[in-house]
């Protein structure tokens, strides 16, 4: 393991702010769950369902979004884009607080189509800005950077609703992603580098089915398969502590797992050579599986899931890697779009998997069930390293690097 892959990406030019503004402007997208969660069940009266159902409109606008905001920048440009989703961004949560639910949950799905996505303009963005053999670090601080948000994102919205109001944490979370927008719009970060650029204006127009391949629908599906056994787990914390009577651990506990993840994703981009996204899925479905089966000795909850806390942000890293690897430069903003949507995806699927399985048994059948499905989907998924592609193009089963990024 080598501290120095990730000095030399973080020394290329515009990779260093790149990665602050990433931090930055997800911590409000990180804050939207919990806070709208608490606006329509404590300030709109409605139960938890309620709650539940903006939250899925918001989830499903977002994962339609995805590949279209992805396909207007690759057509149009990036600031475009921002221009129309910012508007957006500020226009829903302007009024959000005044909606009643019906509106609200109608808006919801609309403002999730319109969303500010700045998770795949980010991913983009590295990938015209970092060399192929390089890649794999820069994606490994890109998840370690995710963690950190979703570590201050959802502390920060409780804080503001519990001591201001549900409307100011939704003004507040609406003025963030406005500033956000603003900054990326002013920096206005590469989606492609100036030798693709080049390449893609004298080269024929590239047309989906020319990248739109069973390879890189794989890849969207194991990425949407490792969300869902992180959404499954996350799940399943708060179930087995609430069984324990120890709810008031569950904020620590998911803490500690994020703090996993960091050193995990930290380990992965040190290493000499990438490790498979398929392994990596499946080593991440099979080693959440245990975390269930502590039973009344929930302490060991911090110790049993430490394996999977720690492969949390490599299988993500790596699956961003890929899609950057496998399709062409012209049409990365619509394939990070994919992305980004398979991770919403999987979010979706596995809370209500983990759900029906806690619900079936107890809070140890929620790590089983996406334990399970996750490890199926990697069984599967192993099918592809047959498939005949070009010899550029990196293996779904095992990823290359070019013979450098082992040896530097």
């Amino acid at each position: 393991m080598r501290l120095e892959p990730y000095r030399r990406v973080l020394a290329l030019p515009g990779v260093r702010p790149l990665m602050v503004l990433a931090l930055l402007a997800r911590i409000p997208i990180t804050a939207i769950g919990v806070t709208m969660t608490l606006h329509v069940a404590q300030d709109l009266h409605r139960g938890w369902g309620a709650a539940g159902l903006v939250g899925a409109a918001l989830t499903v606008g977002t994962a339609l979004g995805g590949p279209l905001n992805g396909r207007f920048v690759d057509r149009r440009g990036l600031r475009p884009m921002l221009v129309v989703t910012t508007v957006a961004e500020a226009a829903f949560w302007a009024f959000a607080p005044f909606l009643p639910f019906g509106v609200l949950l109608v808006g919801a799905l609309v403002a999730g189509v319109l969303s500010l996505p700045v998770f795949s303009v980010i991913r983009q963005s590295i990938a015209a800005l970092v060399p192929d053999d390089q890649r794999r670090q820069a994606y490994a601080l890109d998840s370690m950077s995710v963690e950190l948000s979703f570590m201050a994102g959802p502390p920060l919205a409780v804080l503001l609703t519990s001591t201001l109001s549900g409307r100011a944490a939704l003004w507040s979370i609406g003025g963030a992603l406005v500033l956000a927008g603003l900054a990326l719009f002013i920096v206005n970060p590469p989606v492609a580098a100036a030798t693709e650029i080049a390449a893609a204006a004298a080269a024929e127009p590239v047309r989906r089915r020319d990248w739109l391949t069973p390879r890189f629908v794989a890849v969207c599906a194991a990425t949407a398969a490792t969300t869902m056994v992180l959404a499954g787990t996350d799940l399943g914390i708060v179930a087995m502590l609430r069984e324990a009577g120890r709810v008031e651990l569950v904020g620590t506990l998911l803490a500690a797992w994020a703090v996993y993840s960091l050193i995990g994703g930290f380990v992965y981009g040190a290493l000499p050579r990438a490790v498979p996204l398929v392994a990596l899925l499946g080593a991440l479905a099979v080693c959440t599986i245990p975390a269930g089966l502590v039973g009344d000795a929930w302490p060991l909850l911090f110790l049993t899931l430490l394996p999977a806390g720690a492969l949390c942000a490599p299988t993500l890293s790596a699956s961003a890697d890929l899609v950057s690897r496998l399709v062409p430069a012209s049409a990365r903003g619509e394939a990070m779009g994919w992305h980004g949507s398979s991770l919403t995806v999987g979010l979706a699927i596995g809370s209500p998997l983990a759900g029906w399985a806690i619900d079936l048994g107890s809070p140890a059948w929620g790590f089983a069930a996406v334990g399970l499905v996750g490890a199926l989907a990697a069984g599967v998924l192993l099918l592809f390293r047959h498939l005949d592609t070009p010899a550029a193009s990196p293996s779904l089963a095992a990823p290359q690097e070019p013979a450098t990024a082992a040896t530097s």
